[in-house]
């Protein structure tokens, strides 16, 4: 947000938004335009099939612009993909100095005021060259069919403009396939430790961080290489879009199992292919996880849920291997019987949600037994260890990384029956035969 109220009444805004048909929602991009520091001043919306020179129609450009007059706004923020030709006849009809902004530079600029890590940084700058690269290559098509330099006003066109954007996006690339290497590297030591990990998915402001307020021990994790552990902080639970932008990883308080717990960048509506693709590698936190808790907001109409469930299905099972278990939050909101009909409405998309109130904590005990219940199985040992201080310490350690059942002792060995991760199995089953092996010496 802005610094104070007078640098926000400098980003007056007037917000506009065309649907091919039915009545055009406001609401999101309302909420985008606050989260990225502007006041809106007014609204505009028009049904009917797209314009192709202004996206909407000639009579609704003049609308807009005596409405951005009579506002005194200085940007009009278009909810729609707006050409750049599009963008520069809307801006040819409204008063000199008045910017107009489309839905995708706006969510780009939302997205550098939040990125604080190296990754989060590359990420945007990887979105802004995918933005900016089939304009570059609009220049090109217009420069060569005119002849005219800077025809329409999109500036001189230069060929080496186009190759620096294609090379700055190669050499970003490379550099987030390294942080991801490392980043998985990080994630197979976790899970080597005895870990499960389980990531947050769902539409930015389901209440994700809220409920990972809920869920979270007291421990941060430091996902973020160029930062102290101290600054890593648990995700914010702000009423704001995009609050968490990089990934935020916290031990989950579980009874029997280890867990670490990632949250991420949320999902919005209508994104194009570039704008995913450029944030891939944060979510690589979800397809990498061995439980997905997908978070729902249940106080939305029924059609509004079932469009998002169907969305992050797809997101989801496109890379993601891991079970996902999905979570109606916000119960708090809805009237008497109303959940009962939205499990019943959406049971195909969701056949056995856990219904939470991240705000209030109804259902978290419920969403904990699950989350241990839907993780991948644990094996079961037994193992009798030579009663020595060595054998003390694996006993220990099993207990920090599995869970012990029985612990018995005779007079020259210690009995341990538990469960735990495959991996932690083995390596206890490793350090007993080293024990056995230096007993028997």
């Amino acid at each position: 947000m802005m610094s104070d109220e007078t640098d926000a009444d400098a980003r007056r805004a007037v917000v506009a938004k065309r649907v091919d048909f039915g009545d055009p929602d406001l609401t999101e991009i309302r909420d985008l335009a606050a989260a990225a520091g502007y006041t809106v001043v007014g609204e505009l919306s028009q049904s009917r099939t797209e314009d192709a020179a202004f996206m909407f129609g000639e009579g609704k450009v003049s609308e807009l612009r005596d409405l951005v007059i009579a506002r005194d706004a200085g940007f009009v923020i278009i909810d729609n993909d707006v050409g750049p030709y599009q963008t520069f006849n809307i801006g040819s009809e409204l008063p000199d100095g008045v910017e107009v902004v489309d839905r995708f530079t706006l969510i780009l600029e939302i997205f550098g005021q939040r990125a604080n890590t190296r990754k989060a940084q590359l990420q945007v700058e990887l979105a802004e060259l995918r933005y900016e690269l089939p304009r570059a290559e609009a220049k090109a098509s217009l420069a060569k069919r005119d002849e005219r330099p800077g025809f329409m006003g999109l500036g001189e066109y230069d060929e080496s403009v186009e190759r620096d954007i294609k090379r700055q996006i190669s050499e970003i690339r490379d550099e987030l396939a390294s942080i991801a290497e490392k980043e998985e590297s990080r994630r197979e030591k976790r899970r080597e430790s005895g870990f499960d990990l389980v990531a947050l998915a769902g539409y930015t402001n389901a209440g994700k961080s809220t409920l990972m307020r809920q869920l979270a021990a007291e421990l941060d994790v430091d996902e973020n290489a160029d930062r102290h552990p101290d600054l890593v902080t648990t995700a914010e639970s702000e009423d704001m879009l995009f609050t968490t932008l990089g990934t935020t990883t916290r031990r989950a308080a579980m009874e029997r199992r280890d867990v670490l717990l990632t949250d991420t960048v949320g999902f919005v509506s209508d994104l194009p292919h570039w704008l995913v693709e450029s944030f891939r590698s944060t979510l690589d936190s979800v397809y990498r996880a061995d439980l997905v808790l997908l978070v729902v907001d249940a106080s939305e109409s029924v059609e509004a849920m079932r469009e998002k469930l169907v969305t992050s299905h797809e997101t989801l099972y496109e890379r993601n291997e891991a079970p996902i278990l999905t979570v109606f939050n916000k119960i708090d909101r809805l009237a008497p019987g109303e959940l009962a009909d939205k499990r019943a409405a959406l049971s195909g998309l969701a056949p056995d949600p856990v219904a939470v109130s991240a705000r209030t904590g109804a259902g978290i005990a419920e969403l904990r037994d699950r989350v241990e219940a839907e993780l991948p199985p644990w094996e079961r040992e037994r193992l009798v260890l030579p009663l020595s201080d060595d054998a003390m310490s694996l006993v220990s350690w099993i207990y920090d990384n599995g869970h012990v059942e029985e612990e018995t002792y005779a007079e020259d060995q210690v009995t341990v029956a538990f469960e735990a991760r495959p991996t932690v199995v083995a390596k206890a089953r490793s350090k007993a035969g080293d024990l056995a092996a230096v007993e028997s010496a």
